[in-house]
Order: structure tokens, then C-alpha cells, then sequence
């Protein structure tokens, strides 16, 4: 969701005449991209796991909207790409377009808005994807003022935020505000359709952050019991079996592998498989 905010010039002034010269300075009108189809034709090439197809695509609609002066096209298409570089493995081209799209919050004036929180999401959780906690910490803080200060944050971008700023502070070693914010995101979570998948994810980070706090065989009692519900939460009716249960159980299964839930783990990708090949 956007922040439309008041209208910019270039929308809506008249475009310029060609035979005359720019006496009132006027640009040429935006033009808009077409927002949902961009994400409507990403979600086909995810669900069929074309990431070359998916960044080809990207690509091709960023420079339309660069060309067409479409600001707010530009900051939807950065975003996708910031999350298309993190799950890629391209840290070059993933910070690049953090920095890219946290510019465009600038030029636009939208550093208050709800766009800017799930940008600064966005960018945080790919400079914590490739070791930079620091950065990502200073973005999450950021997202966590605005959604917290904003009466109407769905809850899934708080879930979203919690879960993801809770694995930097495990990381940076800061156990008790990590779990708080963990056990923020399962509430939160909650309340959302389709929010086990979420909670899943969460149970799983919690697990890890027991056995880095108190170690594998200390911890032994809660990790199981955290592995335990994740893996309900996997298998609830309430869980939509698409493209992206597919990525969640790709996601989810090597840990499970890790902590002996080899079963489970094999489970999880032979449902992975089963969905990209019906894709």
C-alpha cells in the first residue's frame, strides 16, 4: 500500500506542445506503469522458480518507468529487486537497489510513509542477508517507528518487521530483545490468513536462537518443542499450498534436516517439488 500523498506537478500539468516552445516549463505527464501486472506476471516466474525469466522482467519494467518519470513504479520495482537479489545471492545487486530505493523515498518526499517502512524492510533484510547487521538494524528501526507509530500497519508488515529485526538482534548477540520481538511476530501473525507459514518461519528462528544462547544440548527440551509447532503450523489447513508454501518449505526444510527431523525435511521438499512441477 502507497502513500498517494498530494499531486505532483508533472501530474497534472499538460503536455508540451511540440510547436511551441516551454513557456510555463512544464514536463512531459507521467506514465505510469502498470503496477499489478508487474507483480501478477513476477508471481508466475517465482512460482516456476524462472528467477532469469523474473529479473529479466524486473529489469525491463524499471526502465519503462524510468523512462516514463514514474517515481513510484520505480520504488514498487526496486523493492521486488532488492528481494530478487537476496534470494539470488547477489549482494552487489541487492544493496545497489537498497540504496536505489531509499534515494527514491528522498526525491519523493515519502520518508514517513508506509511505503518507506516496507522499504527499509526491504533493504534491511538484504543487508542482514549478506552479513551487514549494523545497516540493517538502523533500517529496521526506522520501519519499526513508522509502523508502530501508524494506526492502520496491516499486520503482516509488523509481523514481517518483527521476525526479520529479531534475526539481526540474534545475530548482534542481543537474546532477550530478539525473543521479544519473535513472540511479537507469532502474536501478531495471528491474526493474519495464511499467517502459520509466517509463524513457522518465526518457530524456527527461535529454535536457532535457544541453541546460539544456551546451546544445542541445554536447550534440547525448547528447540524440539519449537520444531514440534513449526511443523503443525506447516501442515495447518489453513496454510495455501502455492508458489510460495513451495518457497517456505524449501526454506524451512534444511533446518529441520539439521536438528534430525530428517523426515520432516524430506516431506517438506518433496511438497516443494510437487508444487513447482504442477506450476
Amino acid at each position: 500500500m502507497s502513500n498517494q500523498g498530494p499531486l505532483r506537478p508533472e501530474e497534472y500539468l499538460e503536455p508540451d506542445c511540440p510547436l511551441c516552445g516551454n513557456p510555463y516549463e512544464s514536463q512531459h505527464p507521467v506514465r505510469p506503469v502498470p503496477q499489478q501486472r508487474i507483480l501478477n506476471k513476477l508471481d508466475d516466474y517465482m512460482s516456476r522458480r524462472d528467477y532469469d525469466g523474473a529479473e529479466r522482467h524486473l529489469l525491463y519494467w524499471l526502465k519503462e518507468a524510468e523512462q516514463g518519470r514514474d517515481l513510484r513504479g520505480q520504488l514498487l520495482v526496486c523493492n521486488e529487486l532488492i528481494g530478487h537479489y537476496r534470494k539470488t545471492g547477489s549482494r552487489e545487486n541487492a544493496f545497489c537497489y537498497a540504496e536505489l530505493a531509499l534515494s527514491l523515498l528522498e526525491e519523493m518526499d515519502f520518508e514517513g510513509s508506509i511505503s518507506a517502512g516496507t522499504t527499509y524492510v526491504n533493504a534491511a533484510t538484504a543487508y542482514s542477508a549478506f552479513g551487514d547487521n549494523q545497516r540493517a538494524l538502523e533500517l529496521f528501526e526506522r520501519a519499526k517507528a513508522l509502523y508502530e507509530s501508524t494506526p492502520h500497519t496491516q499486520a503482516h508488515l509488523l509481523g514481517g518487521l518483527y521476525n526479520n529485526m529479531a534475526l539481526v538482534l540474534q545475530t548482534l548477540g542481543r537474546f532477550p530483545e530478539a525473543f521479544e520481538l519473535y513472540n511479537k511476530a507469532m502474536k501478531t501473525m495471528e491474526t493474519v490468513p495464511g499467517g502459520v507459514l509466517e509463524q513457522a518461519i518465526t518457530c524456527l528462528n527461535m529454535a536457532d536462537a535457544v541453541a546460539a544462547q544456551f546451546g544445542q544440548e541445554e536447550g534440547e527440551a525448547r528447540i524440539f518443542e519449537l520444531l514440534d509447532r513449526a511443523d503443525e503450523l506447516l501442515h495447518d489447513k489453513s496454510a495455501p499450498h502455492n508458489g510460495y508454501y513451495a518457497f517456505v518449505c524449501e526454506k524451512c526444510s534444511p533446518t529441520f534436516s539439521y536438528y534430525g527431523y530428517f523426515a520432516v525435511a524430506e516431506e517438506l521438499q518433496r511438497e516443494a517439488k510437487e508444487i513447482y512441477e504442477r506450476a
